[in-house]
């Protein structure tokens, strides 16, 4: 069997794609604010702030390697220096990175901030360049008596050299800086960077799996499946992560193409969010449901109509020899179901039947055990 991931590091957070799908615009307006200001020989500072997987990390690397790019051809050289504040969360560890990216070695003890500092403009001279750096996770860092922040958006007035600064977080860092700090982060030196919608996220989805992916090992309801998944919180970070579990899991099965069972199975490794005593609690009207949909979605499909739903729900009950259920008790159970979260209910166009969804456990294990359940179940609820 082929294998499905060609070019798996494409899927890794740290990947730096060539295209920020739905990032264009936030990129097109920061890389303009840096190129004018580097053009007349200002710094430019910025703080960058959004929820976990909403891209601040990658803006920041494609903004940066871009002015990299154009700073070897447009006159202004621009070197960049990414550091991590969240494993250098002190002044110091966070200059020993700096140092390092202007090719200077100090031992990790035995200097104070100030020699490190004065160490670190030598460095800089040696090589003039214009320096972007890149604090990422920089709550780690301000949430301290940090003195840096103040020295690197100030490097001009504190003879450091041509400096600009990007503060990368998940929250708001004004309210940690000191005052002559915060004056560096006005309003247009401020991006706040929105989740993700479902339509985002698919778009990003098709973006990394062609990329990734074998041609063919795919379609696109499984990417929207994901999608709808990762949609609550926008994450992109979570939803790369769902594919690349996916495909790994279709790998092990020699599958020829990742199903909506594997995206399942996936989810249900890294974020499992249904439990057994939630099954013991349901009625016997929702095990039956939830059973026709189990079985329903055993094979490829990411969601059913919720007409072919209540057609196979009706065989479930005629096999089981129960009393047919009417249309009003079967969508009071559906809805039921999706208050608790088990299925996800998207209203379909005019005339035309719902979508039900199950993304929450694999189909497979959630069919064993409530065909275990639903043989002695006694009815607790309507």
């Amino acid at each position: 069997m082929a294998r499905i991931l060609v070019r798996e590091e494409t899927l890794d957070p740290s990947y730096l794609p060539p295209r920020l799908v739905h990032r264009e615009k936030e990129i097109e307006i920061t890389s303009k604010r840096f190129r004018e200001a580097l053009a007349k020989g200002l710094p430019y500072h910025l703080m960058l702030t959004g929820g976990v997987g909403s891209g601040k990390t990658a803006l920041a690397r494609r903004v940066g390697a871009d002015l990299a790019r154009a700073g070897r051809t447009g006159g202004f050289p621009v070197h960049v220096a990414y550091v991590n504040c969240w494993r250098r969360a002190s002044d110091r560890t966070v200059m020993l990175d700096l140092l390092r990216s202007v090719d200077v070695s100090l031992p990790d003890r035995g200097y104070s901030l100030s020699e490190m500092l004065d160490v670190f403009e030598q460095g800089i001279r040696k090589n003039p360049r214009h320096l972007l750096v890149l604090l990422d996770e920089a709550s780690s860092l301000v949430r301290q008596e940090t003195k840096l922040v103040y020295l690197l958006s100030r490097s001009r007035e504190v003879e450091l050299g041509s400096i600009s600064l990007v503060l990368i977080a998940i929250e708001d860092l004004l309210p940690y800086l000191d005052r002559a700090s915060r004056s560096s982060f006005g309003v247009t030196h401020r991006l706040a960077l929105a989740p993700y919608d479902r339509s985002a996220l698919a778009d990003v989805l098709a973006a990394r799996a062609e990329l990734a992916l074998r041609p063919g090992s795919y379609d696109p309801d499984v990417l929207d499946q994901i999608a709808r998944i990762a949609a609550p919180n926008g994450d992109a970070r979570f939803a790369l992560e769902l594919l690349s579990g996916a495909a790994h899991l279709a790998e092990d099965d020699s599958a020829d193409a990742i199903s909506g069972e594997h995206v399942r199975r996936a989810k249900g490794s890294i974020l499992p969010t249904v439990t057994e005593t939630q099954i013991e609690a349901l009625s016997t009207h929702e095990l039956g449901v939830l059973l026709s949909l189990s079985r329903t979605l055993k094979g490829r499909s990411t969601s059913t109509s919720s007409q072919k739903l209540r057609a196979n729900h009706a065989a479930l009950l005629e096999e089981l020899g129960a009393p047919a259920m009417s249309r009003t008790t079967f969508w009071r159970t559906l809805k039921e179901l999706e208050r608790d979260g088990l299925v996800t209910l998207e209203t379909g166009a005019s005339g035309e039947s719902s979508q039900v969804a199950m993304d929450e456990m694999p189909a497979s294990f959630l069919a064993t055990l409530l065909e275990e359940r639903i043989g002695r179940a006694r009815p607790r609820k309507g």
